[in-house]
C-alpha cells in the first residue's frame, strides 16, 4: 500500500536504483548527475525521471541538495521510495517534489525506464 509523502502529480520515465541515495555526496546539485562511481547509476542524469530508490542516506544537508536540483532545472519529477527517511522528505517538500512510499512488493513491480504517472489525488498513484 503506498503512502503520500507530499502530494503532486508529475509525469516523466522511471529511474531505478536499488541502492539508497547520498544527495550531498552522489549527485551533482546544477547537473542532476550521479557523480559516484559506486552507484548502478553512475553518470546517469535524474533530471525529469520518476526517481525509484529505497531510500536516503547521509548528511540532512541532502535535502538542500534536493532543493538545489529543482532551483536548478535538474531535479526528477517524483520520487518512489520503500522508506520516508527525513532528509528525503524534507527536501521534497522543500522543493514541491511529489513524493510516496511504497511497499517492496510495489517497489519490485517498478521497472526501469518505463514511462509513469505519480498522481497522489488519484485511486492509483501510480
Amino acid at each position: 500500500m503506498s503512502k503520500i509523502i507530499v502530494q503532486g502529480m508529475a509525469q516523466g520515465t522511471v529511474l531505478k536504483t536499488t541502492s539508497p541515495i547520498n544527495f550531498l555526496g552522489a549527485v551533482d546539485k546544477k547537473t542532476g548527475t550521479i557523480r559516484d562511481k559506486k552507484y548502478d547509476i553512475f553518470e546517469k542524469s535524474i533530471k525529469d525521471t520518476v526517481l525509484v530508490f529505497p531510500h536516503g542516506i547521509g548528511s540532512s544537508v541532502g535535502a538542500y541538495t534536493i532543493y538545489s536540483l529543482k532551483s536548478n532545472n535538474s531535479a526528477p519529477v517524483a520520487m518512489i521510495c520503500t522508506k520516508a527517511d527525513l532528509t528525503v522528505a524534507s527536501g521534497c517538500a522543500l522543493a514541491n517534489i511529489p513524493m510516496i512510499v511504497v511497499s517492496n512488493k510495489e517497489f519490485d513491480s517498478i521497472q526501469d525506464g518505463n514511462k509513469i504517472t505519480v498522481d497522489t489525488k488519484s485511486e492509483n498513484i501510480f
